[in-house]
């Protein structure tokens, strides 16, 4: 950025000045319509300068604008002088920035090069270890054999040497047992030696173990904070695809909640699993006293329009820390690989909670997603289930046969057997409803529920 020159101000001045000048001389001669005034004599002189009072007017003029354009143009030399400053400071600080960027990624690559070092020390170890391990067992088996044949031996000389041996060769087979003792206690140094030393080996392979883990617990870290949503597809990205819960590698997901739960996690929230075969994705799992329960849909506030498209009811939306419905994809992979239970949980405006359980089969998106309901508490095989499809404003093919288009009429998807009932993904009112018979026919396809809540118990395997 370049300052103007300091000699603009005066630049400036005299160009005003020279304007003004000329402007009055032009106005201090005569014209020809002046001229014909009736109220001038023709033999009266008129002078063709300006009074020295109208001077000195103009020139005081002058001397103030020139004084206000030199105050306007030290205040606009302050303001650049400021401006450059914060640029300069900004210039730093981006430049700290970027220098730390680079540190990171330097860290980062290091901290993988580091890992695969590792890696390759700790099956080094491994190897040296059950090295280690077979010779040890074969020492101790050479001394139980080394130790059973002194002990033979020495019966043998015990013996020989009453009737036999002499005085000098009792002496040296004196001698050669000392030998064969101190034999055996080095030996048996050998193996506390070697013993040790496994200890050690193994206390190195446990603190390497460890040092992956913290290292694979911080790639994991950063790669959660890179974790995004897509309101429309509930897509993940840059998502690790081997993460198990104690922050190790593994090459598989659990395949619901009750496996997350099964694991050893008690504490209610979000958890990736892959059920059935599929891409895996984030559930939100609820870990209560009666077991666990995989969350497919939440509505609490109306902040999420639930008047959604067969597509996007297929992918799901929302967001899980407010409103969201799972997806009919999503949930039918998860119903297809266990015993589960249907869960419907509402609650009112008095704060009372009420739900309701069904034993259900879900078909695919060949079939519209028809849902076959029982009640969970009838056990006859003779109870004929409910057979409904689910359906969307712009999605009726598996109720053709139904009239209205429920849908379409009353909003939102679901698996509509009659208009009239009712529909947890219909339009939502979150004030507190009026007394009974006010709301006349404004109700149509509206939920006055304060909250609902729809979920797949998993039931505990025996």
């Amino acid at each position: 950025m370049k300052l103007a020159h300091p000699s603009v101000e005066n630049h400036a001045t005299i160009k005003l000045a020279l304007l003004l000048l000329f402007t009055f001389s032009t106005n201090a001669f005569p014209t020809a319509e002046d001229t014909e005034e009736p109220n001038m004599s023709p033999s009266e002189p008129r002078s063709a300068f300006a009074a020295l009072d109208e001077v000195r007017l103009i020139a005081n003029g002058l001397l103030q604008l020139g004084k206000n354009l030199r105050d306007f143009v030290q205040k606009t030399k302050s303001q650049i002088s400021d401006i450059l400053q914060k640029l300069n400071i900004f210039d730093k600080s981006f430049n700290k920035l970027s220098v730390l960027a680079s540190e990171i990624k330097e860290k980062e690559e290091e901290l993988k090069k580091t890992t695969v070092v590792l890696q390759a020390n700790n099956e080094e170890i491994k190897s040296l270890s059950l090295e280690i391990n077979s010779k040890v067992e074969d020492i101790m088996r050479e001394r139980v054999q080394l130790w059973n044949q002194v002990g033979g031996l020495e019966e043998k000389l015990s013996g020989l040497s009453q009737g036999l041996l002499s005085a000098d060769q009792f002496a040296e087979i004196s001698a050669l047992k000392e030998v064969i003792l101190a034999q055996e206690k080095n030996i048996s140094d050998l193996l506390q030696a070697v013993k040790e030393q496994s200890e050690h080996l193994n206390d190195q392979k446990n603190k390497i173990k460890s040092l992956e883990n913290k290292l694979k617990s911080a790639s994991l870290q950063d790669t959660l904070s890179k974790f995004s949503w897509d309101g429309e597809s509930y897509s993940m990205s840059d998502y690790l695809s081997n993460y198990s819960n104690d922050g190790s590698f593994s090459s598989a997901f659990p395949r619901d909640c009750g496996e997350v739960f099964s694991s050893g996690e008690k504490t209610s929230g979000l958890y990736p699993i892959k059920p059935n075969g599929s891409e895996p994705f984030l559930v939100h799992c609820d870990f209560t006293e009666e077991g666990a329960f995989t969350l497919i849909q939440h509505r609490q506030d109306g902040s999420v329009d639930f008047n959604q498209s067969w597509q996007s009811y297929e992918d799901g939306f929302g967001d899980f820390k407010s409103e969201f419905w799972l997806g009919l994809r999503k949930i039918f992979s998860i119903t297809q690989q266990g015993s589960s239970v249907l869960r419907i949980q509402i609650e009112n405006w008095k704060q009372e909670k009420h739900w309701l359980e069904f034993q259900y089969m879900l078909d695919g998106p060949d079939s519209n997603y028809t849902i076959h309901l029982k009640t969970g508490d009838q056990t006859s095989d003779t109870d004929v289930p409910t057979t409904l499809s689910f359906s969307t404003r712009d999605h009726n093919d598996g109720n053709r046969h139904r009239a209205p288009h429920c849908a379409h009429d009353y909003t939102g998807g679901w698996w509509f057997s009659a208009c009239e009932d009712v529909n947890l993904n219909g339009k939502c009112i979150q004030s507190q409803p009026r007394r009974k018979g006010v709301q006349g026919k404004q109700n149509k396809g509206q939920s006055f529920f304060k909250s609902t809540q729809i979920s797949i118990r998993h039931r505990q395997e025996t």
